[in-house]
């Protein structure tokens, strides 16, 4: 596979091209290519995860005065997966990432997953590649400049964060998410959330993701509440 164009497109050269391919790779693909010298992108993402989680909240800890929940607000608007995917197509990263057939049909919300995971998983190729401030200066470029956009829309402003702000402001309580059931493939898995408040569920939710669930579950809740 040809990574030329996506490589000057983000501005890094890799010296061990096997970190990018890892990254690009979609655990759909080795399905149909049981040949594939590589690993699936799903440890990439793991660590690509934590890397941007630290890099965002360094810089608005150093940047920003704000108040904790402010800042974690923030911090959540830019690394969610709505977000990721969007930020995706600034790098066309959709044509270069390896996936089966079936998946490659899909262009609704599993695909948007797709996206922000190969999102986070290259973060940690670039990471293991290059280190860590090669990793903080692409998310600078790519991820933090988002964040004039996210204040001035008030994009951060998520149901989650909505019902935590609620919760904890008229029953004192910070609401706790506990996965309920799963289903379907690992490549397709499906996640149903309850959130609750104590031991009281107040809320469920369904979704491709933990989060995307955590979402619809924390929206449920709102509802219910009156909040």
């Amino acid at each position: 596979m040809e990574t030329k164009t996506l490589e000057t497109k983000i501005g890094v050269q890799f010296k061990n091209k096997d970190f990018l391919l890892t990254a690009l790779t979609h655990r759909s693909y080795l399905n149909e290519n049981p040949s594939w010298k590589l690993d699936h992108n799903e440890r990439l993402e793991f660590l690509g995860d934590a890397v941007l989680e630290m890099v965002v909240t360094e810089d608005l800890y150093a940047k920003h005065d704000n108040p904790e929940g402010e800042l974690t607000n923030w911090r959540a608007a830019l690394v969610n997966a709505v977000m990721l995917a969007q930020i995706s197509t600034e790098i066309d990263l959709n044509d270069y990432i390896l996936m089966s057939r079936g998946e490659a049909k899909d262009t609704g919300r599993a695909r948007q997953y797709i996206l922000a995971n190969a999102m986070e998983a290259l973060i940690g190729a670039i990471y293991l590649d290059q280190g860590y401030a090669v990793a903080a200066e692409f998310i600078q470029r790519y991820v933090l400049k988002e964040l004039s956009r996210i204040i001035e829309q008030r994009l951060y402003r998520d149901a989650k964060s909505m019902f935590q702000e609620q919760a904890q402001e008229k029953v004192g309580i910070t609401p706790g998410y506990e996965v309920l059931e799963e289903s379907g493939p690992d490549h397709a898995r499906q996640f149903k959330v309850g959130v609750y408040l104590g031991s009281e569920l107040i809320g469920e939710g369904k979704g491709a993701s933990k989060q995307e669930a955590q979402q619809k579950a924390a929206e449920a809740a709102l509802k219910a509440k009156g909040w």
